[in-house]
């Protein structure tokens, strides 16, 4: 018998999350580690979890999810782009309590590049008149 098996990809800022949803009893788990073993911020689990939370299906489905690039905060926000999307193929119904909440929207914000003669994207040297 084969599984079923819903798939969705997530990014923000450098990250990109490939997130395989399982039905199951609600673990979470990160690139082969467990989420609270991953991320070491509770912060960051509520916002991988707000896809669930805005969908009443908390404890409905085990979530593999494969991430890289960026940080902490960019790969949960990946994996929870990428949940977002794996609900949609659950059920299309979901698809206004995503909306709603923000889910489903990619985060365009992205780091500025350095420019010549600053520091940094906008940080530029000391001024001294003389």
């Amino acid at each position: 018998m084969a599984k079923v098996q819903y798939f969705g990809t997530g990014r923000r800022k450098n990250s990109s999350a490939r997130v395989i949803l399982t039905p199951g009893t609600g673990k979470i788990v990160m690139n082969g580690k467990d989420i609270t073993e991953y991320i070491p911020f509770p912060y960051l689990h509520v916002v991988v979890k707000q896809p669930l939370a805005a969908t009443d299906t908390l404890e409905s489905y085990d979530i593999r999810v494969n991430v890289q690039g960026g940080g902490f905060t960019g790969q949960a926000g990946a994996a929870r782009h990428g949940i977002a999307r794996a609900l949609l193929q659950v059920d299309p119904e979901f698809r206004g309590a995503l909306k709603e909440a923000g889910l489903l929207t990619r985060d365009p914000r992205m780091k500025e590049r350095k420019k010549p003669g600053l520091k940094k994207a906008r940080k530029a040297p000391q001024f001294s008149k003389r």
